[in-house]
């Protein structure tokens, strides 16, 4: 099967043909798969957001991982980016680097990229494709109302800090599947399975995003780790933040399950010793993608209805400060002392996001 013959199989869509004025790909689109460029026409009084994500084997993602996941989550991570900007998804494009053309791979990962890719209508609409590493390189492009987008550099002191969804299961999952967790953990399989799946087929927060707009003041989404990606909203706004521990531990879905079944989770599972993994997962993990936002106190009525409308579960951890830095407080109140350290592809000694262990 040769490289046009790839495409034309796999990758080209009719174009929706609908009112111009409908949300999403419907009218934006004029001309997708086949030519040189891509013809997109955005509406009246809206900007374009503009989104790249590469996605390598081996750093990103395991060798074996199901095609149809990876599909999922190619697209996710990007859409996540959309969604921090509260930006409406209309177009993708796909550069795709295979070692050789596996039909059965090919349809499993494209399973798994329309189903999401339709779920927000968001067409695919070029890209390119090679033989080489597996490597896959996704733009996403969307359209939020002028003036109107999610940026980082919005957060003021006295703003609540939240997180939608859960943390840490995917830093878990990573963790045991390169036999990183401590010795006597014996992970349950439906948990261990629950991790996975956050891990890989992530949950793009696009219809939370939406719903912030005009209400939370900064925004980014969690794909290194809480602490390092708020780090990147705080320097963006020259603020500080004070972030409450007892609050974002328990945000791993994980942690009630591990603690419940100390039987299988291993006879000398501590909570209080043992815990601390947990809470490394939880705030430097990385892998989330979910939202991470600012918004003044006065809107806290406001959010938990944005909650509501995206069914997104939303957690208050803690709030901005005038003073610059990071602040890690316990239950009482305490400074806690440990420090965490985020994902950094560039970082000296840092380990790979995907790679297992020989």
């Amino acid at each position: 099967m040769g490289e046009f013959e790839l495409i034309a199989r796999y990758f080209t869509r009719p174009v929706p043909a609908t009112a111009p004025d409908a949300p999403g790909t419907a009218g934006r689109v004029v001309l997708g798969v086949g030519d040189d460029c891509a013809l997109l026409a955005p509406a009246p009084g809206m900007q374009l957001a503009v989104s790249s994500d590469m996605l390598v084997e081996g750093r990103h993602f395991f060798a074996d991982v199901a095609p149809e996941r990876l599909g999922h989550k190619a697209l996710a991570v990007n859409l996540s980016d959309l969604a921090a900007c509260g930006a409406r998804p209309l177009a993708f494009t796909l550069a795709l680097a295979l070692p050789e053309a596996d039909e059965d791979w090919l349809a499993g990962f494209a399973r798994g990229l329309f189903a999401l890719a339709d779920a927000h209508g968001c067409a695919l609409v070029g890209g390119d494709t090679t033989q080489g590493p597996r490597n896959l390189c996704i733009t996403v492009l969307g359209e939020v109302p002028a003036g109107q987008a999610l940026l980082r550099s919005g957060a003021r002191p006295g703003d609540d800090v939240y997180v939608s969804g859960t943390l840490g299961d995917a830093a878990l999952a990573l963790a045991a599947l390169q036999g990183r967790l401590p010795a006597h953990w014996r992970l349950p399989g439906a948990v261990l399975a629950a991790a996975r799946a956050r891990l890989e087929l992530p949950t793009p927060r696009v219809a939370l995003g939406l719903a912030l707009r005009g209400v939370a003041s900064s925004a980014i989404d969690v794909s290194d780790g809480l602490l390092g990606d708020l780090g990147h909203i705080l320097r963006a706004s020259g603020v500080g933040a004070c972030i409450d521990c007892s609050v974002t531990t328990p945000l791993i879905a994980a942690y009630a399950e591990l603690s419940s079944v100390r039987g299988q989770f291993g006879s000398e599972f501590d909570p209080a010793t043992d815990g601390e993994f947990l809470r490394r997962y939880t705030l430097a993990g990385g892998d989330d993608y979910e939202l991470l936002f600012t918004a003044a106190p006065a809107q806290r009525v406001a959010v938990a209805a944005a909650a509501l409308s995206s069914a997104t579960p939303v957690t208050r951890i803690g709030r901005i400060e005038a003073q610059p830095g990071l602040r890690l407080i316990d239950a009482q109140g305490q400074p806690v002392a440990a420090r965490y350290a985020s994902f950094d592809h560039f970082a000296p000694h840092a380990c790979t996001k995907a790679e297992k262990p020989e």
